[in-house]
């Protein structure tokens, strides 16, 4: 496992998140490793485009996070293509075909710019950044102080 995911979960990000699920009657998977999500992403492209971005994206989330699946293995993305009602031979052979490559890559691109360092990482406004999964005092403590600055 790398040194970085032994932190964060040494530093407790885990037991968090466990416990947002709970509050939520959910429950929550560590994952035993660090997933290629490449596939995911585009796939995640594809759905976006069919107007099913956000559906497709919390199903592969509960698929990971509360399943225990793996998101690079195209029966776990055909399958939640399904659950959303979209075509999954369609999205697959459109992915394959990389269609959706540049896109994702503009995307991962255009987030080291910004100084992204972990996911997820929450940009308000293109200037402010949240990162890691916080409880909703911290979205609402940022916005406060961003509305209370002067530019």
């Amino acid at each position: 496992m790398p040194e970085r995911v032994k932190q964060a979960r040494a530093q407790g990000s885990e037991e968090r998140l466990r416990q947002i699920a709970k509050s939520y009657g959910m429950d929550f998977v560590s994952t035993p490793r660090i997933y290629n999500t490449r596939l995911a992403h585009e796939a995640t492209e594809y759905a976006r485009t069919h107007d099913k971005g956000n559906e497709f994206h919390k199903v592969i989330f509960r698929k990971v996070y509360a399943d225990g699946q793996d998101p690079s293995q195209w029966d776990v993305l055909r399958a939640a293509a399904d659950e959303v009602g979209l075509d999954a031979d369609e999205m697959q052979r459109e992915v394959e075909n990389e269609k959706y490559m540049a896109e994702v890559v503009d995307k991962v691109r255009w987030a080291y710019q910004i100084g992204v360092t972990g996911v997820p990482t929450y940009v308000i406004n293109n200037r402010y950044a949240i990162v890691g999964a916080q409880p909703y005092e911290v979205f609402q403590g940022a916005l406060e102080q961003i509305m209370n600055q002067k530019d």
